[in-house]
């Protein structure tokens, strides 16, 4: 099959899971077409079979903001003309299914159909905006195929967008021989942490749905009594809140901004636990690589996170907002060192044995072939 994938390229889940798909299709195979304005981080250019298009947006005065939903479907039409693609697999809905059904009505000679994954924000947060809503609406409803890495994202999506929307659920996976706890490098750890500590590790886009500042609350919480280092990885709008936030709270020497790192892997497995109290996540993709890591998660009752983490058994999971219940979970692990391995250890089987790419890359084979199939 030839297929063409449409995706943000920066740190991120929608672009972590376009990029992973679309090697391993190429690598049975496939030739995969990678559209976007950079090459997304976690893409190989040199994998066999994957390719890669910039849309390149021209400004012009007349434009207050560069039009990119149109220099993206424009470069998908000539990608589709070009190379014979027959399937374009849009990654979150807007900009990227709406200019993927723009460029098929451009050439329905062509047959090319659309395949649409929603991530989680493009619903909850874009597609909630009423300024975006009816489009969004739109390009879903237009898209031949709508898959959503959760079945609280389903739930969601049926309820705030598309009531009648036919939905399949296909999960986001991980890689277990790269998040592993094999990975660890004891050199790695000792330029963050002294012997006697413990590494909590966080890791996300620093927006405000992250609540990167309940992060430094609980960790300063957690921690009065113990020994332990804070990794806090990525960058975003709430950085210098969180930042402040952790002068304010005495805790600023326990604590390594290290910004976005695209390789995270070897630094997980140099951790002990993991912290993500977002506000909402659709399914928790970085809570599900830290697992793979051989991390315990404490995180939040939020969208699909019970879905991957199994309060009590791979970690723990408290309300959002509720900062003393996380601190207190960090606290009971951050100091039990059989319960912290017991955890850990069940957290690696569950990542690998119920998230693993061979049952996702074959559900994504299946939608491509049904559409294309006479």
């Amino acid at each position: 099959m030839k297929i063409a994938m449409a995706c943000h390229p920066t740190h991120g889940g929608s672009g972590v899971v376009a990029a992973e798909l679309g090697m391993r299709l190429a690598a049975r195979g496939n030739e995969v077409h990678f559209v976007s304005y950079e090459r997304p981080f976690r893409l190989d250019p040199l994998t066999r079979g994957i390719h890669f298009h910039e849309v390149e947006v021209s400004s012009y005065p007349l434009f207050r903001y560069p039009p990119y939903a149109l220099a993206l479907a424009n470069e998908l039409l000539q990608v589709v003309k070009c190379e014979g693609v027959e399937i374009i697999h849009a990654h979150y809905a807007i900009p990227h299914s709406l200019a993927a059904v723009l460029a098929r009505s451009m050439i329905p000679e062509s047959g090319v159909k659309v395949v649409t994954t929603l991530h989680g924000t493009d619903i909850t947060l874009v597609g909630s905006d009423p300024s975006y809503a009816g489009i969004t609406r739109w390009a879903i409803e237009q898209s031949d195929r709508v898959t959503v890495v959760s079945d609280w994202l389903a739930s969601a999506t049926h309820e705030k967008l598309a009531p009648d929307q036919n939905l399949k659920t296909i999960p986001n996976a991980v890689d277990s021989k790269i998040f592993s706890p094999q990975q660890a490098n004891p050199q790695l750890r000792a330029r963050f942490a002294a012997p006697e500590e413990l590494l909590v590790a966080h890791v996300s886009n620093f927006r405000p749905v992250k609540r990167v500042q309940d992060v430094v609350s609980a960790f300063a919480r957690a921690t009065r009594d113990s020994s332990a280092r804070l990794l806090m990885i990525g960058q975003g709008p709430d950085l210098s809140l969180a930042q402040d936030q952790a002068r304010k709270l005495g805790v600023s020497e326990k604590i390594c901004w290290l910004g976005p790192i695209d390789d995270i892997a070897s630094l997980l497995a140099c951790c002990d636990l993991f912290l993500l109290p977002s506000e909402s996540e659709s399914f928790g993709l970085a809570a599900l690589e830290a697992m793979a890591s051989g991390l315990p998660v404490v995180s939040t009752l939020s969208g699909g996170i019970p879905d991957v983490v199994t309060a009590g058994e791979t970690g723990y999971l408290a309300e959002v907002g509720d900062v003393d219940s996380l601190a207190e979970h960090c606290r009971v692990l951050l100091t039990d060192a059989q319960l912290r391995a017991k955890m850990s250890e069940t957290a690696r089987l569950k990542a690998t044995e119920q998230f693993g790419w061979d049952q996702v890359l074959r559900e994504y084979e299946k939608t491509y072939e049904e559409l294309l199939s006479p």
